[in-house]
């Protein structure tokens, strides 16, 4: 078995993150003109957008399998793919064909990264003894929002439109260096395992439960994310300029809340989670019957600092329980199942704005938080994870309640 260094991962894991994040801050910042530039309308640029979960899918489930046959260094490949995946999709979207094409692979290799740096924060996290996950996602977060501006001050200055996404494909492939320098070679195993963990192998069941509460803490997240700048605007009649100041304000308090909170530890994680659902649920409430932006404006602020601590403390949960050979698997499952909340949370406010209008809408997002806070004991209690514990190293096993000394793995 490799040995890890246990600060090296740490800084992996962060460079992971903060490439990952700079990569999707040039893409919000930049769909505008990526539009213009295709040719495409509203209803073409709808329908191109869907090529990104077409392509993430598939490609998330694949990565776990390569994680666990061939290790961590698979991130530092699909880091620095997604790099030139962005930088390729900036040079050749000229219609609508090349536009979903470069879609599908910039989907298909981020949602690869996004299973293999959570991985990495995973191990990280195990060989470290301390939380790791949570601040490696408040990076990528913190980097979502300054590669934004970044790339709305390119725009502005009238710079080609490749010019940040080849500036963050050349950070990508920088990050991709790094890993493959940082991250140990081959696959690692835990240093005992009982007949009980090994009998558990290929269960899948237990990481599909905590996707569910996962895609429903995205589901509140992307929702907001997606819809805030337009309930501004709609409902509370504020400027262009200020609506678009929401999801901004929103990306940053979810930084500032995963850097905040991000030294808790997983045995803390059930109590963690119902508090979030339960700001997130206040916060959106909140949104739904405001008069004022400024009111609406704690309302985001709130439901931000409950979701940003949701998925990263249910990755972090099933990090401590899981058995080295299979942390791939089981972290595609989680994320991919969690990614579909991400992909419905926009589709869910369309469906709900037509019907009772936007406020509604953000009741019916509150909903989802509430659900959350109602099915996060039980759905822990049945996944075996409703007691985590955590590990500082590889001479520990870990234990859950599925059965006596059995631990859940993919």
């Amino acid at each position: 078995m490799t040995r890890d260094r246990p600060h090296q991962m740490i800084i992996s894991a962060f460079a992971a993150f903060a490439a990952f994040g700079s990569c999707w801050g040039v893409w919000g910042g930049s769909v505008p003109r990526v539009q213009h530039q295709a040719g495409v309308n509203d209803g073409q640029l709808g329908l191109a957008l869907l090529f990104v979960g077409a392509g993430a899918l598939p490609a998330m489930l694949l990565a776990g399998r390569a994680l666990d046959r061939w290790g961590l260094t698979v991130a530092a490949v699909v880091i620095g793919a997604l790099g030139v995946a962005g930088a390729g999709l900036a040079l050749t979207a000229v219609n609508l064909a090349s536009l979903c094409v470069g879609l599908a692979l910039v989907g298909a290799t981020s949602g690869a990264a996004d299973v293999a740096m959570n991985a990495v924060a995973g191990r990280a996290e195990k060989v470290a003894g301390r939380p790791v996950i949570t601040r490696a996602h408040g990076v990528f977060s913190t980097l979502v929002v300054l590669a934004s501006l970044a790339t709305g001050w390119a725009s502005a200055e009238s710079l080609p439109l490749a010019v940040p996404f080849i500036a963050v494909a050349a950070l990508s492939m920088a990050a991709c260096a790094f890993l493959l320098k940082t991250l140990p070679a081959g696959v690692t195993h835990d240093r005992i395992r009982t007949a009980d963990q090994a009998a558990s192998d290929g269960r899948i069941a237990p990481f599909v439960l905590i996707g569910v509460l996962g895609a429903l803490a995205f589901a509140s997240e992307n929702a907001h994310q997606s819809w805030s700048a337009v309930f501004a605007h709609d409902e509370l009649h504020s400027g262009v300029g200020l609506s678009a100041v929401a999801p901004a304000v929103f990306a940053g308090v979810v930084a500032i809340t995963r850097f905040s909170i991000g030294g808790l530890k997983p045995v803390h994680a059930r109590t963690v989670l119902l508090a979030g659902a339960m700001t997130a649920a206040a916060g959106t409430a909140l949104i739904a019957i405001t008069p004022t932006l400024l009111v609406a404006g704690l309302g985001l602020a709130a439901a931000a600092a409950g979701t940003a601590v949701l998925f990263p403390t249910l990755l972090s949960v099933v990090s401590q329980n899981v058995d080295e050979s299979r942390r791939g698997r089981a972290t595609s499952v989680v994320t991919t199942v969690s990614y579909l909340g991400f992909l419905v949370g926009p589709v869910y406010v369309g469906v709900w704005a037509d019907a009772v209008g936007l406020r509604g809408a953000m009741v019916a997002v509150a909903a989802l938080a509430v659900g959350l806070f109602v099915l996060t004991p039980a759905l822990l209690r049945l996944s075996g994870f409703g007691n985590p514990t955590h590990h500082s190293n590889d001479q520990a096993t870990s234990r859950t309640p599925l059965s006596a000394g059995q631990q859940p793995s993919c």
